[in-house]
């Protein structure tokens, strides 16, 4: 069943099922969380900006996170990543925290401005050191590293440039991802090239409530090009580099289902055009070679000869962060036309007031396998921010983020029974972090932070994390 027939008809019986009463709509899934196959990959993912802190030490330069979040009212609380969670000094802290749990996998982003301080030319030898160390440490607790290496944190030099409006940064990306695999491919052989680019382009250069502050419907349209052209570039030239190395090459998208509100035909084409946007634009020309037909005018004019080869490339595995739908009716002041409206009623909600929906997430793995040649997948995030109380123990009880992080595995277990390709999960995330524009007030870790002293304290959802990867027979160390 294609995607539009699939939105159409799934979104009204969840229409149906919330009418006339306050229950909740979609149930959630049923199962154990035992039965994983063997050498399915249990780890974390974090970012750079979110946990290293250090943004002045050893040579690193500016970012444009550190610009932005340092900018009057862009994050709440006036908070910044200065500190974050200190990784970069407490990081052997951390990875033993991982190994504890079991994780067999650490997604971690590599900060350009801390490896090329100006986005291009000089290589900061300290800044590599750290993910050099970084990387034996992992390797020495039996935990595979996964650098992405771009996370949101673009080096601010080369924003004065234009940024991802700039369309040479496909090859400042291209050469600086051959100049860390240079130094790590040795004994990192798991490659993601980017995080999420529609989300950077659409917050950051469209609507402006990120880094670097952009705004504009071309100015994120051309974002999304020019992304999707250095990730290309880079894919291809890592793959030249890598003969005989071992690397496995992907990238990391947020896909989430959009769906019209109410399940309303008049909804019908905002959901089509925001899932354009979000995730089609990305997705399909990486692994279709054609940009999704409600955008392919905009994009034939940023589009030049060539570029649709370039950025057609084969991946080894693809990286899926999700969270939940995106419910979308029409709305004159939108970006593209379109706004987010209400899920169906009863659906319950992270603190975020982001809607809970695991079926969500078979939904899009469903498409992937139907769709998209079912591409070997790894869930590189899935978590949620919920207000964390300390129990009578004297920790973190977090009842509400275990039953948002099972659901959600036993609905991707429920679509492995079906066909698809899913190979590992990484959670989202392992610390409580600097949340981008939402500051230190979301909550998202498996561990607690404390702000004043960085003391980590491990929640009830660490020790059910390391159960469940337990159960599926991967020992603790």
């Amino acid at each position: 069943m294609r995607r539009r027939t699939f939105l159409k008809a799934a979104a009204a019986t969840a229409t149906l099922a919330s009418m006339g009463g306050g229950v909740q709509a979609l149930a959630a899934p049923k199962g154990s969380l035992r039965g994983f196959p063997d050498g399915f990959l249990w780890g974390c993912s974090t970012s750079a900006y979110q946990i290293e802190g250090a943004v002045a030490e050893d040579g690193r330069g500016p970012s444009v996170w550190d610009r932005f979040s340092h900018a009057y009212g862009r994050v709440a609380n006036g908070d910044t990543g200065d500190m974050a969670c200190d990784h970069y000094h407490r990081y052997q802290e951390d990875v033993d925290l991982m190994a504890k749990a079991g994780m067999r996998a650490y997604r971690f982003s590599v900060a350009w401005p801390r490896v090329l301080p100006e986005g291009t030319g000089a290589v900061n030898a300290k800044g590599l050191d750290f993910y050099d160390r970084l990387t034996d440490a992992l390797l020495a607790r039996n935990i595979e590293p996964w650098p992405c290496l771009f996370h949101w944190d673009l080096p601010q030099a080369l924003q004065d440039k234009g940024g991802w409006l700039n369309r040479d940064i496909a090859g400042w990306f291209s050469d600086y991802a051959l100049t860390v695999a240079a130094r790590l491919g040795d004994r990192a052989k798991s490659w993601a090239m980017l995080n999420e680019p529609s989300v950077v382009a659409i917050f950051g250069y469209g609507m402006g409530l990120h880094a670097p502050g952009v705004t504009g419907r071309t100015h994120c349209l051309k974002a999304i090009h020019t992304q999707n052209l250095a990730q290309g570039r880079a894919l291809a030239a890592l793959r030249a580099a890598g003969g005989g190395k071992g690397w496995k090459l992907g990238t990391v998208l947020s896909l989430q289902p959009s769906w019209p509100v109410g399940g309303l035909d008049a909804n019908y084409p905002a959901s089509q055009m925001w899932d354009a946007v979000w995730n089609r634009a990305c997705l399909d020309p990486l692994i279709k070679g054609v940009y999704p037909e409600e955008l392919a005018a905009d994009f034939a004019a940023l589009t030049k000869p060539g570029d649709l080869e370039t950025i057609r490339q084969p991946i080894d595995f693809l990286g899926v962060n999700y969270y939940s739908r995106m419910h979308q009716q029409p709305d004159p002041q939108g970006l593209f036309g379109t706004g987010y409206g209400s899920p169906p009623e009863g659906t319950r909600r992270t603190a975020m007031d982001w809607p809970v929906e695991p079926d969500g997430l078979a939904e899009i793995l469903a498409e992937l396998q139907e769709s998209y040649g079912n591409p070997p997948v790894y869930i590189t995030e899935n978590g949620a921010d919920y207000v964390d109380e300390v129990g009578p123990s004297g920790r973190v009880e977090d009842r509400d983020r275990i039953a948002y992080l099972r659901d959600h595995m036993l609905a991707a277990r429920k679509a492995m029974d079906d066909g698809a390709n899913v190979r590992g999960w990484l959670v989202w995330t392992l610390l409580d972090n600097f949340e981008w524009a939402e500051g230190y007030r979301r909550h998202f870790g498996l561990v607690q932070v404390d702000r004043k002293t960085m003391a980590r304290t491990p929640k009830a959802s660490y020790d059910w994390y390391a159960k469940v990867i337990r159960k599926n027979g991967v020992p603790t160390v």
